[in-house]
């Protein structure tokens, strides 16, 4: 349960909310030396401003790999370089795609809350298992049932409350 609310986190620190952090870059991948590698393994990624993202390309010959897998990375953003250092603003919001961010964001917490279920069915099943073979006894089973069903709903407040946060953020101008 803690794994979903963990990808969940990662998912979130992916969606975009107008200001810039250097885990947006992160999934980046670039054609260097004839295979694909991560933006970070290819340089070092900053964030001077709240509106701009700084890549420090320690290859000079990597630049243009780097600007072109920044711009077809689909995140909507321009890069330019500048010697080494390739510069990445961060456009602002317009209320249209802060309202598709937050559907989006709606999704993965759905998914982190299936994921949730899904742990505490396989839970209940085995428990059922254990019991159906008499290692449990029947007080034990609903004990156990019970707090698998406690952790479930502690895991899904997680959820809710991340879901909350991060609306919030998208949202704010």
């Amino acid at each position: 349960m803690d794994n979903a609310v963990e990808v969940l986190k990662k998912e979130f620190a992916g969606l975009r909310t107008g200001r810039a952090a250097a885990s947006l870059l992160e999934p980046v991948v670039v054609e260097a030396y004839g295979q694909a590698m991560p933006l970070t393994q290819c340089g070092t990624i900053g964030v001077p401003e709240p509106r701009m993202l700084t890549v420090q390309v320690w290859d000079k010959g990597l630049v243009k790999a780097v600007e072109k897998s920044i711009r077809d990375a689909g995140l909507g953003l321009n890069p330019q370089s500048d010697g080494q250092l390739v510069r990445v603003p961060i456009p602002a919001l317009n209320e249209e795609r802060r309202k598709e961010l937050q559907k989006v964001a709606g999704k993965y917490a759905e998914q982190a809350r299936v994921a949730v279920r899904n742990v505490r069915r396989d839970g209940m099943d085995a428990l059922k298992k254990l019991a159906k073979d008499g290692h449990v006894s029947e007080d034990e089973t609903h004990k156990h049932e019970k707090d698998i069903q406690v952790l479930t709903d502690e895991t899904i407040k997680k959820i809710d409350d991340h879901l909350v946060h991060k609306e919030k953020e998208i949202m704010q101008v």
